[in-house]
């Protein structure tokens, strides 16, 4: 709800932020809302459901034990283990994305709390895929075990490493000449075209749903912010992700830190 207008606890005027870095954020929300878990919900393969956008039956919650106050992902743990519970004895159970704005989040406005809080992700997804390993593969948990978990542990888990690969290969590979430089600039073109086709779409969807942008400068925004995500702040959240990674692979101690919110525009119209 970066940028947008609150009354009495409601958003009712829905604007992009007014700094790049939150901008952003917005996209990524979009690509991971609107796409992401649609499609895994769709496929009855939904493992992860933020903590701030999450309603859980009581009775199921209760059943399973509760939140884990010792997970640093503590709302992917918690699906992960209701999956898990319900599975092993054998009950029928849904778990659905609903993908109308009900809930509005603030995201980080500036660096240093975007990195805390991406660090911390990581370091969630890596402890609570590593904790529910012994599901990958096995029959009893269908498409959890056959198709989402080892989606996170290449796509999500893996991606940031493998990114960070190809940003050092590529480069050293052009100025040993192993590599030519109409690939490269292919290679890039390929890569990030790719990404920039995936937030259109879900830019598109956004709309086309919920047309919740009443002007086009909203809509040119999020296609410059989309572009410039490519230069610079991917490339950070990369490195960010591998420093929780690697915090949690040396059993560093965890410190959730400060996460400051700036608040947002409120009062009478």
């Amino acid at each position: 709800m970066n940028g947008s207008r609150v009354e009495f606890g409601r958003v009712v005027r829905v604007e992009m932020p007014e700094s790049w870095l939150p901008r952003v954020q917005v996209l990524e929300y979009l690509r991971a809302f609107l796409l992401g878990r649609t499609g895994w919900s769709r496929m009855g393969a939904l493992i992860l459901i933020s903590g701030a956008f999450g309603l859980f039956r009581r009775d199921v919650l209760v059943e399973v034990g509760g939140l884990d106050a010792k997970s640093i992902g503590e709302d992917f743990e918690l699906v992960m283990r209701i999956h898990r519970h319900l599975r092993d004895e054998g009950r029928d159970y849904r778990v659905e994305f609903v993908p109308e704005p009900v809930s509005w989040t603030e995201v980080p406005s500036t660096a240093g709390v975007l990195r805390s809080q991406r660090r911390r992700w990581h370091r969630g997804l890596w402890e609570t895929l590593w904790a529910y390993r012994s599901m990958l593969f096995r029959p009893r948990y269908g498409r959890i075990g056959a198709l989402a978990l080892p989606y996170y542990w290449l796509f999500e888990l893996f991606a940031p490493l493998l990114e960070l690969f190809g940003l050092v290969i590529v480069p050293v590979g052009l100025l040993l000449g192993v590599v030519s430089l109409p690939y490269a600039a292919l290679f890039l073109l390929l890569a990030y075209g790719y990404a920039l086709l995936v937030t259109l779409a879900a830019l598109l969807a956004d709309e086309w749903a919920f047309h919740r942008h009443g002007r086009w400068r909203a809509i040119w925004i999020a296609l410059a912010a989309a572009t410039l995500e490519n230069f610079g702040y991917r490339q950070l959240t990369v490195w960010w992700r591998l420093e929780g990674w690697w915090a949690s692979l040396r059993g560093r101690r965890h410190v959730w830190g400060v996460m400051t919110r700036i608040g947002f525009d409120e009062g009478l119209s």
